[in-house]
């Protein structure tokens, strides 16, 4: 059985044994129901891992004991995914499943075309919701560094972000260049814009382009938004040598 990742304090991952409590804990001991000698990972969700067993559980925390420390190293190249806000729901699937394939930061972008548009209180709910699924996803898919989910940007952020990366992608289905068949730095950033439902407008297009933005295009079928960003992130993991 896959042993279990739960976030911890960084300061308890260096305590050769401490009781692991709070909302974490509390979900270890009444709702995955640990006990003494079972075994569960902690992490910091920025790299850290402390390997421990349960020496003792109580209703709501565990007694455990460290038994080895390691430091998982940050991926490179760094995989960015714009995101165009989907209809409904789809916004967490799509983070979810961009999670478990490993993207490193998610960016929400507000697009011209978006029919979901995230304004006031809306917009805090919406983004606590995604950063929620990052970190539930994270550690169900055994993440020891979870993914950045940043505040919603404009498209000129998005085009900022593209001029500073060392590959600039957008998904377009009118593209030339296949993104299977892109050349890939060793490092830096990797930034992947997927457009909303109703795609990236020419006035979106052409100010990546200026930002030196490769458009590419994803295969021959249309996949919707929510599913883009993790077809390319399998992709791009698997011919940059990450997986």
């Amino acid at each position: 059985m896959t042993v279990p990742v739960f976030l911890a304090d960084p300061a308890d991952l260096a305590r050769p044994e401490f009781v692991f409590g709070g909302p974490e804990g509390r979900h270890a001991a009444a709702v995955r129901r640990l006990r003494a000698g079972e075994r569960l990972d902690l992490t910091d969700g920025a790299g850290s891992v402390a390997e421990c067993v349960v020496t003792e559980a109580g209703k709501d925390s565990l007694r455990v004991e460290v038994l080895r420390r390691h430091d998982v190293p940050v991926p490179s190249p760094r995989l960015v995914v714009v995101q165009g806000l989907p209809k409904g729901d789809r916004g967490e699937l799509a983070v979810e499943m961009m999670t478990e394939a490993g993207v490193d930061v998610i960016v929400p972008w507000s697009a011209t075309r978006c029919v979901t548009q995230w304004k006031g209180e809306r917009a805090a709910k919406a983004l606590a919701r995604w950063r929620s699924t990052a970190r539930e996803a994270g550690k169900q898919s055994r993440r020891f560094h979870l993914p950045e989910v940043t505040e919603l940007a404009s498209t000129a952020r998005v085009a900022g972000l593209l001029s500073a990366a060392a590959l600039g992608v957008v998904l377009h289905e009118e593209a030339a260049s296949p993104l299977s068949g892109l050349p890939l730095p060793e490092g830096g950033d990797i930034v992947v814009v997927v457009g909303p439902e109703g795609g990236v407008s020419g006035e979106e297009l052409a100010a990546f382009r200026e930002a030196k933005a490769v458009p590419a295009l994803l295969g021959p079928t249309v996949l919707r938004t929510s599913t883009a960003g993790v077809v390319a992130a399998a992709v791009l993991q698997t011919r940059s040598g990450r997986w």
